[in-house]
Formats: structure tokens, sequence, C-alpha cells
């Protein structure tokens, strides 16, 4: 058996992860819709274009969805999932919901993943809804590192950057599955 050297994961993305409607976890019109937005940022403090971002969430009461279907878009029922392309500028968004609590104890949080060119695989993250709560990770971060992790509240929304390297690095997770 032979192996083929690594490969990247990006520039392709534009070719068929985006479809239709992939940001609107509701329609941006829902009445309790607000927008988590961002930019990717390269180690130079460049956006980073051709990016593509997925999303997680629980709804608003804490349940996580599991029913099927998430590429298909009603314009009515929220699937908790969601992925959106950056455009030239590093920049992404999202229309959804305020997350819940899953578990009593626990801060809301967005379950955040980037897909970008020059990585040998996908990064995994998470945008904290700001908060005192307690939270086991961000307890166990420095200051400087957990505000990596937690969104900015703004009128409309969350604001959500993340920095792939260097000053501001955002906090990447690993999970025991991930290895391959």
């Amino acid at each position: 058996m032979t192996f083929a050297p690594g490969q990247t994961v990006g520039p392709f993305f534009h070719l068929g992860l985006p479809f239709e409607g992939g940001n609107l976890l509701v329609p941006t019109a829902h009445p309790d819709a607000v927008r988590l937005h961002g930019r990717v940022f390269d180690g130079e403090g460049a956006g980073v274009p051709d990016s593509v971002i997925e999303i997680w969430q629980a709804d608003p009461s804490g349940r996580v969805p599991r029913g099927t279907g998430s590429f298909h878009r009603d314009g009515f029922t929220f699937t908790g999932w969601g992925r959106a392309q950056t455009d030239g500028d590093g920049h992404y968004w999202f229309s959804t919901l305020i997350p819940g609590v899953t578990e009593p104890g626990r801060r809301p949080f967005i379950a955040v993943t980037v897909f970008a060119r020059g990585l040998t695989d996908r990064l995994f993250t998470r945008a904290y809804l700001p908060g005192d709560e307690p939270e086991a990770l961000l307890d166990g971060l420095e200051p400087g590192r957990r505000d990596t992790l937690i969104a900015t509240r703004e009128e409309r929304g969350l604001l959500f950057d993340i920095h792939l390297q260097g000053e501001g690095e955002t906090v990447f997770l690993s999970y025991p599955r991930q290895a391959r």
C-alpha cells in the first residue's frame, strides 16, 4: 500500500461546500434572529478569503436539534447547523438564534469549525456567549487566551473573530476521535 503526501483543505471550497441559505439557521426576518459574524485572520492580520466556517448549536431552550435534513432550509425550522464561506476580506456571517444552556452549570456556546487554505485539517473552537457563568474550559485558560473564545455582544448580534495564528490566536480544541 502506498500513501500520497498530505494535502491541505483548501482553497477549493467555492466548488462544492457552500450552498444556498447555508448561513441561515433561521431567516433574517425571524423575530429572534441574531447575526453572528466576524472575520478569519491569518498570522499577519490579513483576512483569509475562501475559508469555510461551520457552526453547530443548541436552540434557545438548550435543545440540540437531532433531525436530518440540515441542508434543506424551509424558512422556519431551526436546524442548529450552518455553513458560510468568507468573502474576499475574510468576513463571514450567520443568521441564527441565541443558544440556551445544554447542561446545568455550563455556559451557552456555539461550536465552530474552520476550513481554510494552508490547513492540513479543520480546526475546532467555540464561541461562548458573554457572561459570568462558570465554564470549566474557559476557567482553565489564562484570561488573555480565554477572551479568544468569547463573542462580543453587539446591538443586533454577536461578533466572533477567528485568528488562525499570531497575536490573539484563537484557542483551538482537539477531540479524541479527531485523530486519524
